[in-house]
């Protein structure tokens, strides 16, 4: 990496790698009909999500009294876009979030988001995986349910244990300090210390049908009597590569989890976030039943290169901005 705080972190082999992906990226697209589209970075509401924390524009002319957020990813407009008769659309966008850096994490991100109507999220795995072939090179691919992968890797039911057993398994595998929290923390802390290095050896593969609890914007359903998210995430190599969902549609149900979070945000000490009326007010007109996944550009070319860090694959990280 370059010494020299003016020089990008990056090198002239993965700036041309970089936009050899990103010409194969719109290849796939052009071959399939689905319109590339652009919306805004910058706008009046921005996610309710707790676990999400959006950066915010607070001066300015044209800011106005009340904030503007960087977009955590262009979900939104793009849904509106679709309940307006878009059909099938992309974007390659500039995604923010903060206080999210590391190896695998920069504030400032290129995403890839897509949407389907028409589709489930197991019609959109397929497509996610015909992607990251054409983009990486053709390999196999498999898919497991989360209740798969937990009962695989750690031998217990993540849907029917206890919220004391999840702990207790949790604290007798790894050094947790005072962690303390509900039920989807322990899920969480074992999704991430326990399943996904079980999934680091297993290639391309996706997760399904998360708990209900995390369904975010995604429909539930009944599997085997239990509600779950018709939510997916992809791994290669061990890398978390993309989130989707069968997208819900109803704007009471929306709203309702919008609200929540906001209820858990307070609860946390954090301050809760407007509503985005309009992506309701979208809902409530018809969004198309479809399925949508966000796929992390940066990550994909780490994936292709070979490369382990982040920063190596961007022109300029946050810290050389």
């Amino acid at each position: 990496m370059a010494d020299s705080p003016w020089e990008p972190g990056t090198s002239v082999r993965l700036l041309r790698a970089r936009a050899a992906l990103l010409a194969a990226i719109r290849r796939f697209f052009a071959s399939r009909g689905v319109l590339e589209v652009e919306t805004p970075l910058l706008c009046r509401r921005g996610i309710t999500d707790p676990a999400i924390e959006p950066l915010m524009v607070t001066g300015g002319a044209s800011i106005g009294a009340q904030p503007r957020y960087l977009q955590t990813s262009p979900e939104y407009a793009m849904k509106r876009l679709l309940a307006a008769g878009s059909g099938p659309i992309y974007q390659l966008a500039r995604a923010f979030r903060d206080g999210e850096a590391g190896r695998r994490h920069n504030p400032e991100f290129s995403l890839l988001e897509w949407y389907r109507p028409g589709m489930d999220h197991h019609q959109l795995m397929a497509e996610v995986a015909e992607l990251v072939c054409h983009c990486l090179g053709s390999r196999p691919w498999q898919a497991f349910s989360y209740r798969e992968v937990f009962l695989q890797s750690v031998a217990i039911d993540p849907f029917t244990a206890s919220t004391a057993a999840l702990r207790e398994i949790a604290r007798d595998r790894f050094d947790l300090g005072a962690l303390e929290g509900g039920r989807d923390l322990w899920l969480d802390v074992l999704l991430s210390h326990a399943v996904e290095p079980w999934l680091g050896s297993r290639g391309l593969c996706f997760v399904y049908d998360y708990p209900a609890s995390q369904a975010a914007l995604a429909r539930t359903a009944l599997r085997d009597g239990i509600e779950v998210a018709e939510r997916f995430e992809l791994y290669v190599d061990g890398v978390e590569l993309a989130n989707g969902y069968h997208e819900l549609t109803d704007p009471a149900e929306q709203r309702r989890r919008f609200e929540r979070d906001n209820q858990v945000r307070q609860r946390r000490g954090a301050a809760p976030r407007p509503i985005d009326e309009r992506l309701l007010a979208a809902l409530a007109v018809g969004l198309p039943d479809c399925a949508g996944v966000a796929l992390g550009v940066d990550r994909l070319l780490m994936l292709a290169s070979g490369e382990s860090d982040i920063r190596r694959v961007l022109g300029f990280a946050w810290d050389r901005c």
